[in-house]
């Protein structure tokens, strides 16, 4: 198995070459409309792909970026032959793209351009175009590029966002695997809902057998009516190459990204739910005196947020969301981070061994307590941690469990604190036996001088003390 970004066996390759159901927002101008055509007969459509093929292959770009890295040169050259100058080190990636609209719009992956300064464009014809980012999403690994055709407008590939696709349905992926060109592979919808693949933080993919390979991510997974109804993003494997599991980032997450982006945006607001949950095992379901596991059960809700706001409590269990069966957590939050701000959404739960209907209105994470960032300093074990207080909102921001409780974070690290055993991440719960539930409580305990610091830990949520 191999891991573009760290080795684990067995893992998911994110497809770089180098280093479902839910209603979307309207649709963005100059978006082109999808098109649901019905095939004349099912003899034709096993006859041959290339009507699909040359309808969508046109909109399919390949994207490669660079950026330049400057590094000392070899410690032992300079050990014996003096100190070098400093020598450059290119870094590329390579994947591919889909144009959605004629003026140069383009969607791919974030992990296909993350922390590069060049991006390079090339059509199917093979021209190229220099690219601008629009919109950079690591939580949902998506980009939005942008490139000046001086007026020339240029095919496009619908999102299809509106049909929810089904296990059993043919499907192609067009990208540029391994850098040799544009390549077409056809297959079937496998599995629909994946979520526990750990490759966004939005995880509900599309399951593929279609082949997919190192290079095809960012390209589109299309339909038989050459609709993109998925982004290719990440394979299962154990050589690197492709072994018939792929998965797609849904329509309808590309289509949230792509019309913030349109609409000026620099960054997707998404709605926050307010809920911890856990999925319903079959010895929950046995003893809830349900007929088989299935949905969430809610373990804890933020006060104030829309889940409390709409009425859901502790011990609930949520069946359906939107539409969509909800089988874990994951399932859920997809299900509410695709809707607009002050979308309503109907929710299904059990309560009390009865079906209920419940209406939840969309809102945003909450923002108290203020982050209040501060540098520490001073003569303390954590002079130098950069810290702030934990709300929803920076939780979201930084992928930490909101529901981790009050508490001081530590972001980064320099000076002392640095050399002392924290990390970033740590949470400080306490110092010389006083509670630190705000960054002003902390700073107020550390102005105290003394010669022995007790400071209580929360890491990966196992709790100690570190004393100095």
């Amino acid at each position: 198995m191999r891991l573009s970004r760290a080795a684990l066996i067995p893992a998911l390759a994110l497809l770089t070459a180098c280093s479902p159901g839910n209603k979307s927002a309207a649709q963005a101008p100059g978006l082109p409309e999808p098109i649901r055509a019905i095939p004349a007969s099912a003899a034709a459509m096993k006859m041959s792909f290339a009507p699909v093929v040359k309808k969508a292959a046109p909109a399919v770009v390949n994207v490669s970026s660079r950026r330049v890295v400057r590094q000392r040169s070899d410690p032992f050259f300079d050990f014996f032959m003096g100190e070098g100058a400093p020598r450059d080190r290119v870094e590329q990636s390579l994947g591919s793209g889909a144009i959605i609209r004629s003026d140069g719009v383009i969607v791919t992956n974030h992990h296909v351009i993350d922390g590069m300064t060049e991006i390079t464009v090339q059509l199917s014809d093979r021209r190229e175009f220099p690219a601008t980012v629009l919109l950079d999403d690591p939580r949902a690994d998506l980009a939005v590029l942008q490139i000046d055709t001086k007026g020339e407008k240029l095919p496009t590939l619908a999102i299809d966002d509106k049909q929810t696709p089904q296990v059993g349905d043919l499907v192609l992926a067009i990208g540029d695997p391994f850098g040799v060109g544009q390549t077409v592979t056809n297959g079937i919808v496998s599995a629909l809902a994946r979520t526990d693949v750990g490759i966004t933080d939005y995880s509900f993919f599309i399951q593929t057998d279609a082949a997919i390979n190192p290079g095809n991510s960012g390209g589109p997974l299309v339909d038989m009516d050459g609709n993109l109804i998925g982004l290719n993003t990440a394979i299962f494997s154990r050589s690197g190459s492709s072994s018939g599991v792929g998965f797609a980032i849904p329509a309808a997450m590309v289509k949230q990204v792509v019309n913030t982006a349109l609409g000026g945006g620099k960054s997707v607001i998404r709605p926050w739910l307010g809920v911890r949950a856990q999925p319903v095992t079959a010895d929950m379901a046995k003893s809830l005196g349900m007929p088989g596991p299935r949905g969430v059960i809610v373990a804890q809700v933020w006060v104030g947020s829309s889940a409390a706001k709409a009425g859901l409590k502790e011990g609930d269990i949520v069946l359906n969301a939107g539409g969509q069966a909800i089988n874990d957590e994951s399932g859920l939050t997809y299900a509410f981070a695709t809707r607009k701000i002050g979308d309503l959404v109907s929710v299904t739960v059990r309560r009390d061994n009865k079906e209920m209907p419940l209406t939840v209105r969309t809102e945003t994470a909450p923002t108290l307590p203020a982050t209040d960032q501060q540098t520490l300093a001073g003569q303390t074990p954590l002079s130098g941690a950069t810290v702030i207080n934990l709300s929803p909102t920076k939780a979201e921001e930084l992928g930490v469990d909101p529901f981790s409780g009050p508490g001081v974070l530590i972001i980064k690290l320099d000076g002392i604190a640095a050399r002392a055993g924290f990390r970033p991440g740590d949470f400080i719960r306490g110092v010389n036996g006083k509670p630190t539930n705000a960054v002003g409580a902390l700073a107020g305990a550390l102005a105290t001088p003394t010669r022995n610091w007790a400071i209580d830990v929360e890491r990966a949520g196992e709790k100690g003390t570190l004393r100095f």
